[in-house]
Parts: C-alpha cells; sequence; structure tokens
C-alpha cells in the first residue's frame, strides 16, 4: 500500500486480496507467562544455542587453545597446518576432540548465562529497553553478573575441557579420566586453578557482549519501529563478539597457561599467579604475547556468539509463543 492510502474498509462477504491479509498475526504477550515458565524456556533455549555455537566453531577452538598454552609463533599458516596434522595423524574426529566436555561444560553454563541475565537485568530494573537506555551502566554490570554466575558453577568442565583439547586421546580418554586423574595427581585444588583470571576476564566479556548486542537490538526497534529477524541477530551478535574478545583477550591467555600447566618434578607450576603468568608471557613473548590466536578469536568468537544470540532468541520466542498458546 503507497504511503498515505487510506484503507478502504472490506464490504461484507468480500475476500481480502490473497498478498494483503485481512488482520495482521498480532506478537504474543509474553508477559503472561508465570516466574517459573519464563526460567525454563530461558534454560532450554540458553543450552541449545550454547551447544550449536560451540560445536560450530570447535575445530577453531581447540587450534586457538594450542597456540595460547605454547610459546610457538601464531600465525593463519601455523594454524591451518595444525589442522591438517591434527586431521592426518588421528582423522577427522580430532578436530572435535574436547567436545563432548565443551559440551558438558556450555549446556549448562549457556543455560545459566542467559538465564542470570535475564534474572539480573530484572534485580537491577533494566528488562526493557527505556531502562536500560537509562542506565547503561547498570545494563553492563548485569551482564558481568551473568558471566560470574554461569562460570563460578560451572568452572571445572572448562579446565577439563582445556586438558583434553591440548593432550592425545591415551591421556585423557573421557571427561570422567580428567577429573580422577586431576584429583589423584594434583588435588581438588587444581579443579580450579585460574579461577580468579576467569572471573576477571568474563566481567568485561560478558558485559560487553551482552550490552553491545542488547543495545544494537533496542536502536534497531527504535529505528525500524519492529523487531529483527535472524540474520540481523546473527550479525548483531557477531559485532558483540568482536568487541567482548577484544576486550577480554589477554586475561584469557593467562586462564589458559594456568589451566593447562603440568606440575614440575620439584611439585611446583610454571603459573601460580595471575601476576607471575603476566610476567611470564611478557618475558618470553612480549606483548604479542598477550594478543596470540586473537586474530583467529576475530573469526571463531563473533560466529559462535552471533549463532549463539540469534538461536537464543529464536528459541526462546518460540518456545515462550507455545506456553502462551496453551496457557489460553
Amino acid at each position: 500500500m503507497a504511503v498515505g492510502e487510506a484503507r478502504v474498509p472490506l464490504l461484507h462477504g468480500e475476500r481480502p486480496a490473497h498478498h494483503e491479509p485481512a488482520v495482521a498475526r498480532t506478537p504474543a504477550d509474553h508477559s503472561r507467562l508465570g516466574r517459573g515458565m519464563t526460567v525454563v524456556t530461558s534454560l532450554v533455549a540458553g543450552a541449545a544455542a550454547g551447544a550449536l555455537a560451540k560445536t560450530a566453531i570447535a575445530p577453531l577452538d581447540r587450534t586457538k587453545i594450542n597456540f595460547q598454552i605454547s610459546q610457538t609463533p601464531y600465525s593463519w599458516r601455523a594454524a591451518v597446518a595444525f589442522l591438517v596434522s591434527s586431521f592426518r595423524s588421528e582423522g577427522a574426529l580430532a578436530l572435535w576432540r574436547g567436545n563432548s566436555a565443551t559440551m558438558a561444560r556450555i549446556v549448562p553454563y549457556a543455560a545459566i548465562q542467559f538465564t542470570a541475565h535475564e534474572q539480573w537485568k530484572r534485580a537491577l530494573g533494566v528488562d526493557t529497553p527505556a531502562t536500560a537506555k537509562a542506565a547503561p551502566l547498570l545494563h553492563l554490570v548485569a551482564g558481568s553478573l551473568a558471566g560470574v554466575t554461569s562460570q563460578s558453577l560451572t568452572y571445572p568442565l572448562d579446565l577439563a575441557r582445556a586438558r583434553m583439547a591440548v593432550t592425545n586421546a591415551q591421556e585423557y580418554a573421557t571427561l570422567r579420566a580428567v577429573f580422577c586423574k586431576v584429583a589423584r595427581d594434583e588435588g581438588l585444588r587444581t579443579l580450579y586453578r585460574g579461577y580468579p583470571a576467569t572471573v576477571l576476564g568474563v566481567i568485561p566479556y560478558a558485559g560487553v557482549s551482552f550490552y553491545t548486542y542488547d543495545t544494537l537490538k533496542h536502536k534497531y526497534l527504535e529505528y525500524f519501529g519492529g523487531p529483527q529477524g535472524a540474520l540481523v541477530n546473527v550479525c548483531f551478535g557477531g559485532a558483540a563478539g568482536a568487541l567482548a574478545q577484544s576486550a577480554s583477550y589477554p586475561l584469557d591467555i593467562v586462564r589458559r597457561r594456568m589451566q593447562t600447566a603440568r606440575r614440575r618434578n620439584d611439585g611446583t607450576y610454571p603459573y601460580t599467579t595471575i601476576a607471575g603468568t603476566l610476567r611470564a608471557v611478557y618475558r618470553s613473548e612480549g606483548w604479542r604475547g598477550f594478543f596470540k590466536g586473537l586474530s583467529m578469536n576475530w573469526v571463531k568468537g563473533p560466529i559462535a556468539v552471533g549463532i549463539s544470540f540469534a538461536t537464543y532468541d529464536a528459541i526462546k520466542s518460540t518456545l515462550r509463543d507455545i506456553a502462551v498458546h496453551f496457557d489460553r
């Protein structure tokens, strides 16, 4: 219909044109749902989003971790060589080695993180576009708290995933084997080695990613007057992921070094504190060592975050539409 053209009421018995429905479909009112159903749909959507996103970039993730924990100079040629070498020596499944540990971690992690983000936004009073715009700092804090909440509850699984990604199948054949071997040889406290660096890194990462994604969605809604599609969500998530990765990457290097460090013969570890790890990396590799593999993260990070946010919004909206329909 042309701009400014008036809509003429249909006469009794007249059928609307096939290309112009008589009644526009109105979105379901999700505010009618109880808090329990809201949490359940968030948990399910978050779990599915995290699993899909991490599986898609698992080979790139394994390659990145391999360079993060070694002193081998990083380049795209070296990264491709690592992938080809792993494929030739161990087969295609080697590219997804450690992904079972990733799934064991990312399913609860993503479910908790997305759900916690919604609850923290509600608790801080920034759960609408208007309130988020009025209090941007609280909006940023909500994302950071969501990241800290999920990371704290699932950290041992992250350590296990890192160990499996950088070892061969004979050393750690299963996720259970990682926990048993680490607990027996290195003590239970080792399961939380690198936790402080992880939390310090997740504060800017989760805060920036959630804040950027929500802000872009709010701007889109404000400018176009309607919600964005799945492809736009992927792009917004990609932009959020790129910014978040850049803001937190040096601490990600520290985290991986501390997680995968092996105990020396004298019973000590090469990386015991955040400050000590930062000094060791700088002495051996210079400032570039803090950003080794970042260019790969600019590829895999936006892909993973884009898929994750878009999948979460799509599944959450679908589940809540279904719940509203059956609640009538």
